[in-house]
């Protein structure tokens, strides 16, 4: 027999994947991850017998839950869910679907909407760090229709704002894991940041790039891949990470100059590829990599000396806005960063039933 499951597949920021009520999901890990496989028809390219949509920014799930954890709404948990291997990650964590998290509770009634708009405090089980996220809700309904064109995206929609708290050293509790801002792997001039996510950064040219290149073209590149891989791996090590294989963090990201009118150019790898546009998570660390002395980053970066916290990011679909807000005196010469935030848009595209084999789950409790 085939076990219904609700859900609703959201579009969030520049990704896609079904969102689901954590109770509806079997309680063991094990048990869930098999279910997810299926849910999203994976190991297989295709994805056909599932959601997925054979690309690693379409096989992507959410769980969301109320929450008891003082002050704040609701918790969630990312899970990137692999397209070709039986493989279910739940180590980091995704700023576009967590667009989608805020409109999902208020739409399943874990939040009281209000007026016209919804502050959602989300807690998220990957990182264990806090999000805001602020949703137009006139009326007290939830506000998918808007003038908010993100690149990566067809159309326009209705502002999400994310605020990032804390999110320093989300993974290694240090915002440098190295205790360095630029450290040299391999010869080649690495700086590894840890805000809201993990990266290893370095500079297009020091892997004779330009930093410009399409997605394609660097994905076509077996070369270059191998080598940034071999360099993940030894940063992941001088970052308290240990053997990384495998695993999607740390993430690598090749920075050059600013080509298109922003402050930097991005090409953030995840981390087998390159992302079509970039994640928000990565757009966030950029950001405050930029605002460190000492980094590879902050050598590049073009800063507008009357705004230095709005940072525009140039990746392969267009562009990002971020913004990171100062607080306290700097330490060490490193900037106390408060807050991280960016602007996303989400939309639900359907919403019904999903079907597994019982075999996989036996008896839902």
């Amino acid at each position: 027999m085939l076990i219904p499951i609700p859900c609703v597949v959201m579009r969030g920021g520049t990704s896609k994947g079904p969102f689901f009520l954590s109770r509806d999901l079997p309680r063991d890990e094990s048990t869930r991850n098999k279910v997810l496989l299926a849910v999203m028809g994976s190991p297989d390219k295709r994805q056909i017998d599932g959601l997925g949509g054979g690309d690693s920014l379409s096989s992507k799930v959410v769980m969301v839950d109320a929450s008891s954890r003082p002050g704040i709404d609701v918790e969630y948990l990312f899970a990137q869910v692999s397209v070709d291997s039986e493989t279910v990650d739940t180590t980091p964590n995704c700023g576009n679907m967590l667009s989608g998290v805020a409109p999902f509770a208020i739409e399943h009634g874990l939040v009281k909407a209000s007026m016209p708009t919804t502050l959602v405090r989300i807690f998220n089980r990957n990182t264990n760090k806090v999000v805001e996220a602020i949703v137009e809700t006139p009326g007290g309904k939830v506000n998918y229709e808007g003038d908010i064109q993100i690149d990566g995206v067809p159309g326009s929609g209705a502002p999400i704002l994310l605020n990032f708290l804390d999110a320093a050293g989300a993974k290694t509790g240090k915002l440098l894991p190295t205790g360095n801002p630029s450290d040299e792997v391999d010869g080649v001039a690495v700086s590894c940041v840890d805000f809201s996510t993990p990266i290893v950064f370095l500079a297009a040219q020091s892997v004779g790039k330009t930093g410009y290149e399409t997605k394609q073209e660097l994905d076509a590149d077996a070369a270059l891949l191998a080598r940034l891989e071999q360099i993940r791996l030894k940063a992941a090590v001088l970052m308290g990470m240990g053997d990384v294989s495998g695993q999607v963090l740390p993430k690598v990201v090749l920075l050059a100059r600013p080509a298109r009118g922003g402050n930097i150019s991005s090409r953030y790898f995840v981390p087998w590829n390159c992302h079509a546009a970039h994640a928000v998570t990565g757009a966030l660390c950029v950001a405050a990599a930029c605002s460190i002395p000492g980094t590879v980053a902050a050598a590049l970066v073009e800063l507008d000396p009357q705004d230095p916290g709005a940072i525009t990011i140039e990746h392969p679909a267009g562009k990002i806005d971020t913004r990171v807000l100062f607080g306290g005196a700097a330490k060490d010469g490193i900037p106390s960063i408060k807050s991280a935030g960016i602007v996303r848009t989400a939309k639900p595209i359907v919403s019904g039933v999903t079907y597994v084999p019982g075999s996989l789950w036996g008896t839902p409790q």
